[in-house]
């Protein structure tokens, strides 16, 4: 397996009608930028030589930006801080002591 590696390959190129691989190959034709597909793809070896050294070097240089600390490529937008809603307050003076009430009560008491 060592001899015919190509850039970045860590693991056997799957056959070519491997779900993963479909997936992985056809997510990577339809977004470019996906660093998932991108990361899959050279790991097993499913690209051209050519494509194959070409997106080893964007992997191993964004996860080498990523251990300096340079941040994460793809970063959720800042989220809106969310209005919290009053709680209501249950007082005391409406509490009936003669009414019972109960979460369970006239569930699954029917008699058929």
């Amino acid at each position: 397996m060592t001899d015919n590696l190509k850039p970045g390959q860590k693991f056997p190129t799957p056959t070519p009608g491997f779900g993963d691989r479909v997936f992985y190959e056809t997510l990577l034709r339809q977004r470019p930028d996906s660093i998932m597909a991108q990361e899959w793809c050279v790991s097993y070896g499913v690209l051209p030589h050519d494509e194959a050294e070409r997106l080893h070097k964007k992997v191993t240089d964004r996860k080498r930006q990523m251990r300096l600390g340079g941040g994460s490529a793809a970063t959720s937008p800042a989220r809106k801080t969310s209005v919290k809603a009053k709680k209501r307050v249950i007082k005391e003076e409406r509490f009936e002591p003669d009414l019972q009430v109960s979460g369970g009560d006239g569930i699954g008491t029917a008699v058929l």
